[in-house]
C-alpha cells in the first residue's frame, strides 16, 4: 500500500473528510518551515498532497524525494509548485476544484468589519467597555473599486451593487463591456480607481505584471478615509509601503488575509496595528471546500493508481 502525507492540515481534519483507505495516508498539522524537517517527515510518501499554496516544492525539494510519484495541490493550480521540475522527476502533479465563494465572503466579512467597527465594538463588549465608542463607514452611495474582475471579483461586484454601491474596476486587460457585463464601470487607469474609491478590493492572480502593482506612489493616491482589502496575493501590494501607509493613517485601515510570509511571525505588526483587520488566509477556508479539497484528492489518487490520472497540472 503506498504511503501519503498531507501537509498543512491545520485544522486536522483532512482524513475525516474522505475516504483514504486505499493508501496509508497520515496528515501533518504543523507547517514545516525548512526543507531538512520536511524531507525527515515525508520522505518515504509516494504521494503527497499540499494545501494551497502553503509548501511550496522546488526543484531542490523534488530531487530530495526520490519516492514520490505523485504530487497533488488543493485548487485547480499552484504557482509555488515547480511542474517543469516534477516532470524531470516523473512525479505527476494533480489538483481539484475550488470554489470561488467562500473567498467573496471572506472579502465582505472584511470589508463589513472595518466598515462598521466590529471587532473594537465587540471587545468591548465582552470586557465591559464602552457602549458605542467608534462611528462606522456606511457604504450606501460609497465607492467600491476592484481591482480585477475575474470570477470573484465579479460576485464581489455583485454584492457591492445589493449595498447600493458605485462600482468601478480595473485590471491589465479589462474592457469596457466586460466590466459593464459585471454591472461595474470600467475604471481609465489604476490611479484613477484608487483615487475615487471608498473600499479598494484586490482581486488578481499574482504574476510579473501584478507583483507590487500598488506601492507607495499608489497608497498615495487614496482617499484618507478609505480602506484596502486583499484576500488574492500579498506581493500584489508592496507589504512595507502598506504597512507605512497603516502606521501612518495616510489610509484608514485594511483587511488582510494573505501575507508574504505565512504563518505570519509573531512579532509582525500586521497583527498589532490597530487600523489592520487581519485573517490567517482563510478566504477558502470552509466546509464545503474543504470537502471538494479532500474527496477530489482522493479520486486523483484512485485514477492515479488506475494508471489514468486526471486532473493534470502542466
Amino acid at each position: 500500500m503506498l504511503r501519503c502525507a498531507v501537509l498543512d492540515d491545520y485544522q486536522d481534519v483532512a482524513l475525516g473528510l474522505a475516504d483514504w483507505s486505499r493508501v496509508r495516508a497520515r496528515s501533518y498539522r504543523e507547517h514545516f518551515t525548512g526543507h531538512d524537517d520536511l524531507v525527515a517527515a515525508i520522505h518515504d510518501c509516494e504521494i503527497v498532497v499540499v494545501m494551497r499554496e502553503r509548501t511550496p516544492f522546488t526543484a531542490d525539494l523534488f530531487a530530495r524525494l526520490p519516492n514520490l510519484r505523485l504530487l497533488i495541490t488543493t485548487g485547480p493550480r499552484n504557482a509555488s509548485i515547480d511542474l517543469t521540475a516534477a516532470r524531470e522527476q516523473g512525479v505527476t502533479v494533480c489538483g481539484t476544484a475550488s470554489s470561488p465563494a467562500p473567498a467573496v465572503e471572506l472579502t465582505w466579512a472584511l470589508i463589513l468589519g472595518l466598515a462598521r467597527h466590529l471587532v473594537p465594538e465587540a471587545t468591548a463588549m465582552r470586557a465591559g467597555g464602552p457602549w458605542q465608542h467608534t462611528v462606522g463607514a456606511g457604504l450606501y452611495g460609497r465607492t467600491l473599486g476592484l481591482v480585477g474582475l475575474g470570477k470573484i471579483g465579479a460576485r464581489v461586484a455583485a454584492v457591492g451593487r445589493a449595498f447600493d454601491m458605485d462600482v468601478t474596476a480595473w485590471s491589465q486587460n479589462l474592457t469596457e463591456e466586460r466590466a459593464a457585463a459585471a454591472g461595474a464601470r470600467l475604471a481609465p487607469d489604476l490611479d484613477a480607481l484608487l483615487s475615487c474609491s471608498d473600499v479598494v478590493s484586490v482581486h488578481l492572480v499574482l504574476g510579473d505584471r501584478t507583483r507590487g502593482l500598488i506601492g507607495t506612489r499608489e497608497l498615495s493616491l487614496m482617499k484618507p478615509t478609505a480602506y484596502l482589502v486583499n484576500t488574492a496575493r500579498a506581493a500584489i501590494v508592496d507589504q512595507d509601503a502598506l504597512a507605512s501607509a497603516l502606521r501612518e493613517g495616510n489610509i484608514a485601515g485594511a483587511g488582510l488575509d494573505v501575507f508574504e510570509a505565512e504563518p505570519l511571525p509573531g512579532g509582525h505588526e500586521f497583527r498589532t496595528l490597530p487600523n489592520v483587520l487581519a485573517t490567517p488566509h482563510l478566504g477558502y477556508v470552509t466546509e464545503q471546500n474543504y470537502g471538494t479539497y479532500f474527496r477530489e484528492a482522493v479520486e486523483d489518487i484512485d485514477a492515479f493508481l488506475a494508471g489514468a490520472p486526471i486532473r493534470l497540472l502542466t
